[in-house]
């Protein structure tokens, strides 16, 4: 089972459900009254679960699109890479990122530099996790689920080379399933 290669969770499966309560309520509000819906740009693939259940408790107008955007190999961040763009404009729009996770923050930085050139109105980012100890940019996301600790967290979107994405909750990958696959 895949469990047995968690050693401990950090965020469990209710209290996922909670927080999307609580950030799609707060989106709803800070966006109730705008003249256009915002733009809610996921990106593929760890944002999946989270934007479902992000959206379905948002109670505005809403338009989504996806990108796809990596700078990972297994465990090592590199260079950040657009492997799918957008299917629509930003230019005057309010966009909405939905991340899975912040980490070190190279990917959003450059995903946000794009989308101001390309002259969206705003860029906010919601994410599910946040881990600030391993930023290397300047990018702060607005709204954050929960921050969490150094450690390889799986689960709800985020994968070890394409793996547990469907864990329901948020758990610690076990070092030895990782340490010798990079």
């Amino acid at each position: 089972m895949m469990t047995d290669d968690i050693k401990e969770i950090l965020v469990s499966e209710e209290q996922i459900d909670a927080m999307c309560k609580t950030l799609g309520k707060q989106l709803s509000d800070d966006y109730r009254n705008n003249d256009k819906p915002p733009l809610v740009i996921g990106l593929l693939k760890g944002c999946v679960p989270f934007m479902t259940s992000l959206i379905m408790h948002m109670d505005i107008q809403i338009e989504l699109d996806f990108m796809v955007a990596s700078s990972y190999h297994g465990t090592n961040s590199g260079d950040v890479q657009i492997k799918k763009d957008l299917n629509c404009s930003v230019k005057d729009r309010d966009i909405i990122i939905v991340e899975d996770i912040v980490d070190t923050g190279k990917t959003l930085k450059t995903i946000s530099e794009i989308l101001s050139v390309r002259g969206a109105k705003s860029i906010v980012i919601v994410t599910l996790l946040d881990k600030p100890e391993r930023r290397v940019t300047d990018i702060t996301p607005k709204y954050v689920g929960y921050k969490i600790p150094n450690e390889f967290a799986v689960g709800f979107g985020l994968d070890y080379n394409e793996k547990y994405r469907n864990l329901p909750f948020i758990g610690v990958l076990k070092e030895e399933i990782y340490k010798d696959g990079d």
